[in-house]
């Protein structure tokens, strides 16, 4: 079954072949010279009654003297039947040229790109038509959070002075214990959402801060948040492991991590917080023994919640991904469904030292 390239290469052929014809009657059989047509683009030949040539331009022997078309390796033959004696007593005339795909495989490629443009092009179209109502849903949980942080602020702020008031004058208690800890999930979620609407417009610049002493701070901060689950914070930090980061930067990776790890973990168990070095590398991991993560890839994207039930917003570790990927920090993600969780943070050497005095 010939293809399309043949097909349009045997109609070529043929109006060569009549082409030739053409010049040929309008020569005059009294004349005593002819000149053959030579051409760019094909080869030509008469050949007579025994097949054998009068004058050709082809250098290649005819295989078959049966009048159409046919491919010989590379080469295309069109052989037309001349009628007798009127054509320097040729019986056929052979036209042939080599094939060549390379226009095949342009215009296919043309089509082909062609082809990718346009669904590339009503992709973006289907998908921004698609993505608008989450756009505008995103918008106004933006709107929302702006509108919030302001009211919380106040309150929040009054809540925890006069738990510290009352603590100073009274004895603690398992009541009092579980206000303080749940003003401090408060706290911590509007620190994400304070956080959220002032990343883009303030110029947080790099300090050096000492990550050990950050990191005793948090996890007493949040001790008392995990022991309403009756869940234990255990540690393991290196000492002295200094970080080139902004300190407000560093806290919402820590403050995120250990809030998840107790938020996700079952009670009465362990959430064990690692800070060390490993061939020269700074390593933090925060492990918690808990329901584990089903989808890793959805969880950094702003108000995706995995679990309704747990609370929040759902913007904590989409927070954490933006500070780490401009910091260069690598973050690898070991997770089991009902058995826990490991967020394992890779800092890079150049922002890390040791002792430093």
């Amino acid at each position: 079954m010939k293809n399309i390239y043949d097909i349009q290469n045997e109609l070529h052929l043929k109006n060569k072949s009549y082409l030739i014809i053409q010049i040929m009657q309008g020569h005059n059989q009294n004349d005593d010279y002819f000149e053959y047509p030579r051409f760019k683009t094909f080869k030509s030949g008469l050949y007579d009654f025994q097949e054998k040539p009068i004058f050709t331009l082809i250098n290649k022997p005819i295989k078959y003297f049966t009048s159409g078309y046919y491919v010989d390796d590379n080469e295309a033959f069109l052989i037309t039947k001349l009628p007798e004696a009127k054509y320097f007593n040729a019986k056929y005339l052979v036209v042939n040229n080599k094939l060549s795909y390379y226009e095949v495989y342009e215009k296919s490629m043309f089509i082909l790109l062609s082809i990718s443009i346009l669904i590339f092009g009503l992709s973006l179209l289907f998908l921004n038509r698609f993505a608008k109502p989450f756009k505008r849903v995103n918008e106004k949980l933006d709107n929302f959070i702006k509108d919030s942080i302001h009211e919380i602020n106040t309150p929040l702020s009054i809540i925890n002075v006069n738990i510290d008031l009352y603590n100073r004058k009274n004895e603690s208690n398992k009541y009092l214990q579980r206000m303080k800890a749940a003003a401090k999930v408060l706290s911590n979620i509007y620190n994400d959402m304070d956080y959220l609407i002032k990343h883009d417009r303030l110029d947080f610049e790099n300090e050096t801060i000492n990550m050990t002493l950050i990191l005793q701070e948090r996890i007493e901060y949040f001790s008392e948040v995990a022991l309403m689950k009756n869940i234990t914070l255990v540690s393991d930090l290196k000492e002295n492991i200094y970080l080139n980061m902004n300190s407000t930067q560093f806290q919402r990776v820590v403050d995120n991590n250990i809030s998840n790890a107790i938020k996700y973990s079952y009670e009465e168990n362990i959430v064990e917080i690692n800070l060390y070095m490993e061939n020269g590398v700074c390593y933090l991991n925060f492990k918690d023994y808990g329901i584990g993560i089903e989808d890793v890839d959805k969880i950094f994207n702003r108000y995706y919640r995995e679990y309704n039930q747990t609370g929040g917003f759902g913007i904590g570790l989409n927070i954490v991904k933006s500070i780490i990927d401009r910091a260069n920090i690598e973050l690898s993600i070991k997770s089991v469904p009902n058995e826990g969780s490991t967020f394992i943070y890779r800092f890079p050497s150049e922002i890390v030292s040791l002792n430093l005095k």
